[in-house]
């Protein structure tokens, strides 16, 4: 059986890229409501990230080896695609068994090999519910409905949340019955596929299926299987997670599972390991500086990118010409990690993280770009260039250019934050 490569971190990136990706139509709600008024003294604390400095660097990348045999596993990836493939044969197998089926193919991380037989199955599941009228009445049929429900929704299928009218009255009326976990499991999931109006969904049923599961967990004697299914389940639901993330954490869950069928977890390990070696390989391009690969650009950082490339190379040239020494390693790792700043300064503003004063300051320092300012004045301008000062400067060791870095950001800040909080208040 195919074991897991792990010889390097795990790097997400979707591994499905094809012309026919739609967007979500859906968008996720939470339970909860913040207002005014839930502000406390408590919730102005802000926390620590604990964000620690990237290993990847180019250097590091360029040196890692696979051993992970590439074309011979492509080779045992094709056949077993092809026993997976007939899996999904709609003749041999029942509505559930095919649900439950694409389910583990999306989960663990192998269905953009299946999208046109996975979407020809859904659409022809979403015609005949349109013809047959298609309800939930029974607690039995929940876990079926559920997850038939999350399938269509995530492929783009309208799917109306009245189909579970009958198991809201039974919410309400304090009649619903089930001690099928996996049932609940599977409408909480569903319940996070909402759209503004589907009022039942997260006002009632997201609720009472949460607290259900909490419960279930609470139980020492449970299935140790399940239990970890469910307790996955309320850190995060699947809709909201990093696929190849979820993924590496399916894989040893699936393996795990009484009926685990092993061509599937076969064929999985194998895909995640020539997935992982592409990323690899990906990795190494975009952390290069190769203006050959401008192309492969988006077009608005072409332009950007090949006036810096040109820049710092014509600088690099003359220095070298004159002082024979190559500085350009030292000027492209200065533009490196400005860049890098502004990324994780992004990354707070988009994701609404508040970083603490320290936090925000070892980030600060760097993206007020006075450490990139200094090494271009250094190498131009000095009339001796050391290779050792360099060195120093590049690795961010002068304290006296930290604390320079920071009198120069916080008076930035000081003078720009009355615009920033009136163009807050304004939004």
């Amino acid at each position: 059986m195919a074991s897991l490569y792990m010889a390097s971190a795990l790097i997400y990136r979707n591994a499905t890229t094809h012309n026919n990706f739609r967007l979500p139509r859906f968008i996720c709600r939470s339970m909860t409501k913040t207002t005014p008024d839930d502000v406390s003294i408590d919730v102005l604390r802000r926390r620590s990230g604990n964000y620690q400095p990237s290993p990847w660097d180019h250097r590091y990348l360029l040196s890692i080896n696979n051993k992970y045999e590439k074309e011979e596993k492509v080779k045992a990836r094709e056949l077993l695609k092809e026993k997976v493939r007939k899996m999904l044969d709609v003749e041999t197998k029942s509505r559930l068994e095919l649900l439950e089926l694409i389910d583990d193919l999306q989960k663990l991380g192998v269905s953009y090999h299946f999208e046109v037989q996975i979407n020809n199955i859904l659409m022809d599941f979403h015609c005949q519910n349109g013809r047959s009228g298609w309800k939930c009445d029974k607690e039995e049929d929940l876990h079926a409905t559920s997850l038939e429900f999350r399938l269509l929704r995530q492929h783009g299928f309208e799917v109306s949340e009245d189909i579970f009218d009958v198991i809201v009255e039974k919410i309400e009326s304090d009649t619903f019955k089930s001690d099928d976990i996996n049932s609940i499991i599977s409408l909480y999931e569903a319940s996070y596929l909402t759209t503004k109006s589907d009022s039942k969904m997260h006002d009632i049923i997201r609720p009472f299926v949460t607290e259900q599961i909490r419960k279930f967990v609470d139980v020492e004697t449970c299935n140790p299987e399940v239990r970890e299914k469910a307790i996955h389940a309320l850190e995060m639901p699947y809709h909201w997670r990093m696929k190849r993330l979820e993924t590496r954490w399916y894989i040893d869950a699936y393996e795990k599972k009484h009926d685990t069928n092993l061509v599937l977890i076969e064929f999985a390990k194998i895909d995640f390991n020539i997935v992982q070696i592409a990323h690899q390989e990906d990795l190494k391009y975009v952390s290069s500086w190769d203006v050959n690969r401008l192309d492969e650009l988006p077009e608005y950082m072409r332009l950007c990118f090949l006036i810096l490339f040109n820049e710092i190379n014509s600088i690099g040239c003359d220095i070298l010409k004159y002082r024979n020494i190559d500085v350009i390693p030292f000027l492209r790792k200065s533009w490196a990690d400005l860049c890098k700043t502004y990324l994780v300064e992004a990354k707070w503003y988009k994701g609404g993280y508040k970083p603490s004063m320290e936090e925000y300051m070892q980030n600060a320092w760097i993206s007020i770009s006075a450490p990139t300012i200094l090494i271009h004045f250094y190498c131009v301008y000095s009339d001796q260039i050391s290779l050792q000062t360099l060195e120093t400067l590049s690795q961010h060791r002068q304290e006296i250019v930290r604390c320079s870095a920071t009198i120069l950001r916080l008076a930035n800040d000081l003078g720009t934050s009355p615009v920033y909080i009136l163009l807050s208040s304004k939004s």
